[in-house]
């Protein structure tokens, strides 16, 4: 998907941009406020203007996929069946015009050309344990997988905080296992000799709000005439906590730097942790409900390209949404259940599907089924994929907003910060990393963006 890169953009602009956003996420909010599963019971298909229903009404998921998404599969053109209203021409362009890029300056990570599942930039003992997505993540950005390539890999005095007793103690097991195996590769002259340094791990919630001392405290005193310098990071450092390290950035001379992956926008406090900003704040319209927060975590490029495969998944949110109509109808105070995962979707017959349905939420799966009704709602598949499509296409426009804030929040703190795509989106689709100095760094910003960088 096209976009602006934020390094392009002086402050007016970026000040600009945001009001841009607040008002275009104003207009068409009734749609990132919609849940895909009230399709049949809030009749989502017709509040969209007729015009759009016509464009959009038997389209074809890839079609969705290069006509509205802007992603056409590899060698195809964008051709459309109809002309398109403008009003939904304008829509694309303007998602397409707001939003920051999320592609990177190279496009398949070349550390997985040889093999797809191993990065050929990281060494056997540093893959272990970690998915190939981790992996990429943990090279460029250089979690606790993080902090234990930071401290036994690049060398570095490392303090990984984390809230959960258990997985601290699984991170400290598999320090040990990977210290192991790097002595065991320097007793074969393997790696060079040096000292290792494990992560120093501490269990402990951090309030967005208030400093941690713990954060803070170094790991050895530092030497005699010396400074604590401080790097903050974070890799999808979920809802409050990137919060909390903006907030421990600005407020401790200690910390000098800071780069910062977020996610998990929907558990951000309200308020405190969005907006940060005084402009944004200042803004009508600036507020993002919990659905919309939430709309942008999705993975528009993965979705994307499941459209263009076209395969028989796509039919899961039709299915879920046909399950609500007869939730609803068995049992009208029951709204939007949650649905532990039904294995193998898309080999169900829609009958067996609700049937199931019901049973994870506590109805008869016995109850009548109303079998014509059923399948006339599967027949609308395509019209459900459409609107959630619409939706995604609009959901960047959101997680930028939240990211603009926070870089805007550091400028109006007097800091040098910039945000950029490092990470291969189709891989993490929360590749926009928040990097901030409290002193020019010149060209070190423009390094990141290259992939040896």
């Amino acid at each position: 998907m096209p976009g602006v890169s934020a390094r392009s953009l002086s402050l007016e602009e970026r000040r600009q941009l945001a009001v841009n956003l607040t008002r275009v996420l104003a207009l068409y909010r009734s749609i990132l406020d919609a849940y895909i599963i009230e399709f049949f019971t809030d009749n989502l298909w017709d509040t969209l203007p007729c015009s759009w229903q016509k464009a959009l009404d038997g389209l074809e998921p890839p079609e969705l996929a290069s006509q509205l998404l802007g992603m056409p599969g590899e060698g195809e053109e964008v051709r459309y069946r109809s002309v398109w209203p403008l009003t939904l021409l304008a829509l694309k362009s303007t998602a397409y015009a707001l939003t920051f890029t999320r592609m990177p300056s190279f496009q398949t990570p070349s550390e997985f050309l040889e093999n797809p599942s191993q990065s050929s930039r990281l060494t056997a003992p540093f893959r272990k344990h970690v998915r190939p997505k981790k992996q990429h993540e943990i090279r460029r950005l250089g979690e606790g997988h993080l902090s234990r390539f930071m401290s036994l890999g690049l060398g570095l005095m490392v303090k990984s905080i984390e809230g959960d007793q258990r997985l601290v103690e699984r991170a400290q097991r598999l320090d040990q296992e990977l210290l192991q195996a790097l002595e065991k590769k320097r007793s074969l002259q393997v790696v060079p000799r040096g000292p290792y340094h494990c992560p120093h791990h501490v269990v402990r919630w951090v309030d967005p709000t208030a400093l941690c001392e713990e954060l803070l405290l170094p790991l050895e005193e530092p030497q005699q005439g010396g400074d604590t310098r401080l790097l903050l990071t974070g890799l999808h450092a979920c809802g409050d906590l990137s919060v909390a390290l903006l907030r421990h950035f600005c407020c401790c001379p200690e910390v000098a730097a800071l780069a910062s992956v977020g996610c998990c926008y929907m558990k951000l406090s309200e308020p405190g942790g969005y907006p940060l900003s005084q402009w944004v704040a200042g803004l009508p319209g600036f507020e993002l409900p919990y659905r919309l927060r939430e709309g942008a975590c999705h993975a528009l490029e993965d979705y994307a390209e499941r459209l263009q495969k076209a395969g028989p998944g796509l039919r899961t949110h039709c299915y879920r949404a046909t399950l609500e109509t007869v939730i609803r109808h068995a049992c009208p105070e029951l709204r939007r259940p949650g649905v532990q995962g039904i294995p193998r979707v898309h080999e169900l017959k829609i009958e067996e599907y609700v049937q199931q349905g019901l049973q994870r939420v506590g109805l008869d799966p016995q109850l009548p089924l109303n079998l014509a009704a059923l399948q006339a709602y599967q027949a609308q598949e395509n019209r459900v994929v459409a609107f959630f499509s619409l939706a995604l296409l609009l959901a960047p426009l959101v997680e930028t907003l939240i990211l603009l804030d926070r870089l805007l929040y550091l400028q109006e703190q007097g800091f040098h910060a910039e945000l950029l795509p490092i990470f291969s989106p189709e891989l993490s689709p929360r590749n926009l990393v928040l990097v901030a100095t409290k002193m020019p760094l010149g060209q070190a910003f423009s390094t990141l963006e290259t992939e040896d960088g």
